[in-house]
């Protein structure tokens, strides 16, 4: 008795069409959709093409190009589903698993290195204190510091240590700019419930100030959230003279900019505005991914209409009451005395 024998018919796969975006939009268009110019996209493409690579010599295998593009809107969005918007021709898994790929590329430690540096040689300092000094006449700086709480989703683990001041969950970042809104250190590892105070003393920026790395005499500015230190200046909570009524003022409008550079930051990428929906270390990939890009378009002067928001600092961070031995607070009032004594 003859056998019957079912044959399995193979699916043909169906294509969508991919758009050539680099060819049909300009640079005015692609920056307000990628945050990059058609230069400032392929020169990331060739950054990152060894490591996203397709392996295959499939025809229809996602070129490093469109995976550039693809992890480009969901930064510039925050929305995965919105990187279909351009009728870019991927699925959803398609798109969720070239995103990984392209963030593992832009957040390794060379990348960081080499898009974000804290100056270390004498003519790069010398050249960020005259920056700052032009700003409100506070010799010395060469960053302003502060940190910055990035909203994620409940996480499956650990999820208190998450939790932050705000009784939100959050990876605080800590971020320190120079007098040109560019990202010069950047600490993106640790939960919300960690103080400010804290990541720095544990970073590797206190040690290269502990250590003379960056020489004495060159100062970051940050908020009352901080101790006081020879190289790190916080405000007076209660001035008592004119100079120390001065020396706030300075510093004040000074640090300004770590908050003006934060909020430009958010702006150009949005993931970082809402509340990113992956674990907290690829959300930690996501924020080094954004510094990287943002620190390339200001070395390229790819500027956007999101250029000029207004960061509102979240205040999530107790004040680290002043103690009269401390020798950061003694070195302030040497400072101030010096630099901003005036007759009462």
């Amino acid at each position: 008795m003859a056998e019957d024998h079912h044959v399995r018919i193979r699916q043909v796969k169906t294509f969508r069409p991919r758009k050539d975006i680099l060819g049909i939009y300009n640079d005015e268009e692609l920056i307000k959709r990628y945050r990059l110019d058609r230069a400032g996209i392929l020169y990331v493409t060739g950054l990152v093409r060894e490591r996203i690579q397709s392996a295959t010599g499939r025809s229809m295998a996602i070129t490093p190009e469109m995976k550039v593009l693809v992890t480009l809107r969901y930064l510039a969005t925050g929305k995965m589903q919105l990187c279909n918007g351009d009728d870019l021709g991927l699925s959803q898994p398609s798109i969720s698993r070239v995103i990984s790929e392209t963030l593992d590329a832009l957040s390794t430690n060379d990348m960081l290195r080499r898009f974000v540096k804290f100056p270390r040689e004498i003519r790069d300092i010398q050249r960020k204190q005259r920056e700052f000094m032009q700003i409100a006449n506070m010799p010395g700086v060469v960053g302003a510091i502060d940190g910055t709480h990035i909203r994620i989703v409940a996480p499956k683990e650990f999820e208190a240590e998450y939790v932050n001041r705000k009784n939100f969950h959050s990876i605080n970042v800590q971020l320190v700019f120079d007098a040109k809104y560019k990202i010069i250190n950047i600490v993106a590892n640790w939960p919300g419930s960690t103080h400010d105070a804290r990541i720095l003393q544990q970073s590797g920026l206190k040690t290269l100030f502990d250590r003379n790395i960056v020489p004495p005499g060159c100062h970051l500015l940050g908020d009352s959230g901080y101790p006081g230190k020879r190289w790190l200046l916080t405000p007076y909570l209660q001035p008592r003279s004119n100079a120390q009524i001065a020396y706030n003022r300075a510093h004040k409008i000074t640090r300004a900019v770590v908050e003006r550079g934060i909020g430009q930051l958010k702006r150009k990428f949005h993931v970082l505005h809402g509340e990113i929906r992956v674990s907290p270390q690829k959300t930690c990939k996501i924020i080094i991914a954004c510094a990287v890009l943002y620190n390339l378009c200001k070395e390229r002067n790819i500027l956007d209409y999101n250029e000029d928001f207004e960061y509102v600092q979240e205040n999530v961070n107790p004040v680290v009451h002043e103690a009269p031995a401390n020798e950061g607070l003694r070195y302030r009032d040497h400072y101030t005395n010096t630099h901003f004594n005036i007759e009462d």
